[in-house]
């Protein structure tokens, strides 16, 4: 079982018009089903605030305490005064990285993108704001959409919704990567006391050496995942069904000695993002070759079935691709 990861909570299997199917030999999220299950008490309502015990993170049960869109230091300065007020009898509230905001997303679940039977109240349809800010421009935050679970990143001087967070997460959210702070024109400004990602650096932190690269294959010691040195197996890009298929002929031929490649869900994917990095979004010291800017991940969008999850390598962000059309690579993982 691999460390920092999270099931998606994808528990069925689509086929590339988006008609469900049989998961058995599809390859797919939902037959794998990789990383930390959840339980069905995995909220605890307490009060005004909910306890999320795979995390171990606290946010308000209001998924939008402010109401209003605000622009990205706007919601750093409410959050703030929240503490100065002891908004819900708590002064130690942040603005969530990406990784916190992401743990709460359901891949089995559209409108909102939350886990089923879920607390929480007066959630909106929407982008909401991370304290993270986009690497490949500054300027930018990352922002998610509780419409869909989808990761972009937007200008800070937008508008957009935000839900608070607090206490530290558990060893299951790794840190983000990022160690600076920006302004809302893209300037690096000093951390302390900003509220950003990087003046946190929430997570469990990255080995020293992250990487350990063994006859093809790169160990990723955070995690326990093994990815393909070559991060282009098939050499073009693919279809999703074809991608599926191109692991199972891996596997059929016991590609670098291994039997059990897979295609990874969008959070192994993700679990790669180096938040202080763009062009490709990993960690500066990394063993890969063949770097592309698009990867199918096996998870299926339940927004729209005949959609799947991809990570733009180049940003970090997490979208999704059509199925049908041969736009993205294969980059296999086993562990």
């Amino acid at each position: 079982m691999p460390h920092c990861i999270l099931r998606t909570g994808q528990i069925y299997c689509y086929n590339n018009e988006g008609l469900e199917i049989p998961c058995e030999n599809s390859g797919q999220d939902a037959e794998n089903s990789i990383g930390a299950k959840w339980s069905s008490s995995r909220f605890e309502v307490q009060g005004d605030v909910v306890k999320d015990h795979l995390t171990n993170l606290t946010w308000s049960r209001n998924a939008n305490p402010h109401e209003f869109p605000v622009t990205w230091q706007e919601a750093l300065n409410q959050i703030s005064l929240w503490n100065m007020e002891k908004f819900l009898g708590f002064d130690d509230w942040r603005l969530p990285n990406r990784k916190e905001l992401r743990s709460l997303m359901s891949y089995q679940a559209k409108k909102p993108s939350l886990p089923a039977n879920h607390p929480f109240t007066n959630f909106f349809l929407n982008w909401y704001w991370t304290s993270t800010t986009a690497a490949i421009n500054p300027a930018y935050a990352w922002y998610i959409h509780l419409e869909g679970a989808r990761m972009f990143y937007g200008r800070k001087d937008q508008y957009y919704l935000f839900w608070p967070v607090r206490v530290e997460p558990n060893d299951l959210l790794s840190w983000s990567g990022q160690e600076k702070c920006y302004d809302s024109l893209g300037k690096e400004i000093q951390c302390d006391g900003s509220g950003q990602d990087g003046d946190y650096c929430i997570g469990k932190a990255w080995p020293k050496t992250r990487f350990k690269v063994t006859e093809g294959i790169a160990n990723d010691k955070l995690t326990g995942l093994n990815w393909d040195l070559c991060a282009d197996v098939t050499g073009k890009p693919t279809s999703w069904q074809e991608a599926l298929d191109a692991i199972k002929h891996l596997n059929i031929i016991s590609w670098q000695g291994v039997k059990t490649w897979r295609l990874p869900n969008i959070n192994e994917l993700e679990s790669l993002v180096d938040c202080s990095s763009h062009s490709p979004a990993l960690p500066q010291i990394h063993p890969f070759k063949e770097l592309k800017d698009g990867y199918w991940s096996s998870t299926t969008s339940y927004f729209e079935t005949d959609w799947a999850w991809v990570l733009y390598l180049e940003k970090g962000a997490c979208g999704v691709g059509h199925k049908g059309g041969k736009t993205f690579f294969v980059w296999p993982v086993y562990g």
